[in-house]
């Protein structure tokens, strides 16, 4: 199933790798402490689902589905005409996102923004303001099944947002987790790691690592997905279980940015 949102590095198309590398046995709870799209969410299946994400406004979209599913469908799909597919009324719209404090509104408009704004991002300034621009999309989709069907699936799920570390703080031995952070750059120009308004730096990817290590000693597995880099390489040494794999990426915005790069994951179990 996909997710109802355009995800730049979405896991859909990798989900089947994941699943081959993710321990299952005893384990009851999927969680996500960078829960993104949610297609991973939304593809394997658990009793129990504890999703975490940095973005505000992801998450508040998330629990309106969960919550109020009709009613939030049927004023979203209100902005998905041929008037609203427009560069000036794109950028009306997100300047009135920008300028709103009602998280219905937001939500509604950070849909209609995902869907129509350019290749799948989500890019905030350092004011916070959304700053994606507008994709000129022939006839953007209404993604009406895929919220119907997150809505149902969300009912096993409990969303928060807020750093990674919430998520490590509250295992037990049930679950087990899935971390997708944003990823080590291939190389200096490709390097986007901001998508909530803030920057995941190198530290920041080691104090995951730390952080799975604990859960580690729990027997809490941990599968952590990146680039495979040179970085990389040398902090997933201590990994139980490594795989490597090819896909496809847009590093840039030519079309000769769109290569096959290798990713690794990487288990600690």
């Amino acid at each position: 199933m996909r997710s109802a949102l355009k995800w730049a590095g979405g896991k859909k198309k990798v989900v089947h790798e994941i699943a081959s590398l993710l321990p299952k046995r005893g384990k009851t709870r999927l969680v996500e402490p960078f829960v993104g799209g949610g297609s991973v969410f939304l593809n394997l299946d658990f009793d129990e689902y504890l999703l975490i994400d940095m973005n505000k406004d992801l998450i508040n979209l998330f629990n309106i589905i969960k919550n109020q599913p009709a009613a939030f469908i049927a004023d979203a799909q209100r902005f998905f005409t041929g008037d609203n597919n427009d560069s000036e009324k794109y950028y009306q719209l997100r300047t009135q996102f920008n300028q709103s404090t009602d998280p219905y509104e937001r939500s509604l408009l950070f849909l209609y923004l995902n869907r129509h704004g350019y290749n799948g991002l989500c890019r905030y300034n350092k004011s916070g303001g959304y700053n994606v621009p507008f994709g000129r999309y022939k006839h953007p989709y209404f993604p009406n099944a895929e919220l119907e069907y997150f809505s149902e699936k969300a009912q096993r799920a409990t969303f928060i947002q807020g750093d990674f570390e919430t998520a490590f703080t509250q295992l037990n031995v049930s679950d087990v987790v899935y971390c997708d952070p944003p990823y080590s750059p291939i190389n200096p120009t490709s390097n986007f790691t901001a998508y909530a308004g803030n920057s995941f730096t190198d530290e920041d990817q080691r104090r995951l690592v730390d952080y799975a290590k604990i859960a580690q000693k729990r027997n809490i597995p941990t599968l952590i997905s990146n680039h495979y880099v040179d970085f990389t390489r040398e902090l997933y040494k201590g990994a139980t279980k490594k795989k490597l794999f090819q896909v496809q990426r847009s590093i840039s915005q030519k079309g000769q940015g769109r290569i096959k790069v290798q990713e690794i994951l990487a288990l600690y179990k």
